[in-house]
């Protein structure tokens, strides 16, 4: 395996001259909140297990990818607390050589039980959405009462050891105003790494439109307007999507301005969803069958030659070539965070 610093003569580069390492890999559709954002409240299809890749499927395709320069996986859902055996998956890929950090996304209202598990298994970092602090806010948003059970979770996984737990905020207009500074000081006091992320079309109620999000701007005013002027810090590695800004008494937030200056020309993602479609961003049109290629006995060379196809697919910015969104036909649970 190559050192990470050395340029991989394989790696995944597409017409943008954007090298890929980075892997979402979503474990699940489904969830135990219904958060409006990500998923409709009622009639929801979730794929059925024959058509969700199994461990085995995901490690193998991992284990192909690695060698094209794959460095960071995240593993998503839906919740993919949900997902049974997890952790077993969490051993399997953090057992891949090359793998550099083996991250979780999760609305940790699970981690309660799961926290010191993943740690012992090998994952390395949680990212953790937490949209408020207000209970009867986190009720009408998620459509569940777990607000309890999330801040447990967030306890536990501070308890587990995890270090560098990320904070994911929605920034919502009319709905996150009120949370701005309460999110920054919860998160200074546990020792979290807050971001704000510009709401973005994949609503599982299909209502987006672009008056619905609070922009990043506006967030550093809330801040400002209350802990006073904010001093930016350097981008830690030229693909960060986050803007950090600290302010007086340790206050440090990150803001993801996904509609406003997305980051779209430093992007080194890929998607794999539950069911098995690679994409190459959040709001591609099309998808590339890997559950079909895995199931048929395909070799490495296929699966390589597949992820080059959807590499080179990649457009410029929102999944397309001018930079306008290419709405998907799928929500966030399907695609995954």
């Amino acid at each position: 395996m190559l050192p990470t610093n050395t340029p991989n003569p394989r790696a995944l580069v597409d017409d943008q001259g954007r090298v890929h390492t980075d892997l979402r890999i979503s474990v699940t559709d489904r969830c135990n909140l219904r958060c409006y954002y990500c998923m409709p409240a009622e009639g929801v299809r979730f794929r059925p297990h024959a058509e969700i890749l199994s461990f085995e499927e995901i490690e193998r395709f991992v284990r192909a990818a690695v060698p094209l320069g794959i460095r960071k996986i995240r593993l998503t859902g839906g919740e993919p607390l949900v997902r049974k055996g997890v952790v077993r998956l969490v051993e399997m890929l953090a057992a891949v050589p090359g793998i550099d950090d083996l991250a979780m996304t999760t609305n940790g209202t699970l981690l309660d039980e799961f926290a010191e598990p993943l740690k012992a298994a090998g994952l390395h970092r949680l990212n953790i959405s937490l949209d408020t602090l207000d209970r009867q806010k986190f009720q009408r948003i998620t459509r569940h009462d777990k607000f309890d059970q999330a801040i447990k979770g967030i306890a536990a996984a501070r308890k587990a050891g995890f270090e560098g737990i990320k904070l994911n905020a929605l920034a919502i207009r009319d709905i996150s105003e009120e949370e701005v500074v309460p999110l920054a000081l919860f998160a200074r006091d546990n020792q979290l790494l807050l971001r704000f992320i510009e709401f973005m079309p994949v609503d599982g109620d299909r209502q987006w439109y672009d008056g619905q999000v609070l922009h990043s701007e506006r967030i550093v005013d809330i801040l400002s307007a209350a802990l006073g002027t904010p001093q930016p810090l350097a981008v830690n590695g030229s693909i960060a999507a986050a803007r950090e800004y600290r302010f007086a008494d340790g206050v440090q937030v990150g803001l993801i301005p996904s509609i406003t200056k997305p980051f779209c020309r430093k992007c080194n993602r890929l998607r794999l969803t539950a069911d098995g479609q690679l994409r190459s961003c959040l709001f591609a049109t099309h998808q590339w069958n890997v559950r079909t290629l895995l199931r048929d006995g395909g070799t490495d060379q296929q699966i390589e030659q597949l992820i080059r196809a959807v590499v080179q697919d990649k457009q410029k910015a929102r999944g397309t070539r001018n930079g306008d969104f290419g709405r998907s036909d799928k929500t966030m649970h399907q695609i995954g965070g």
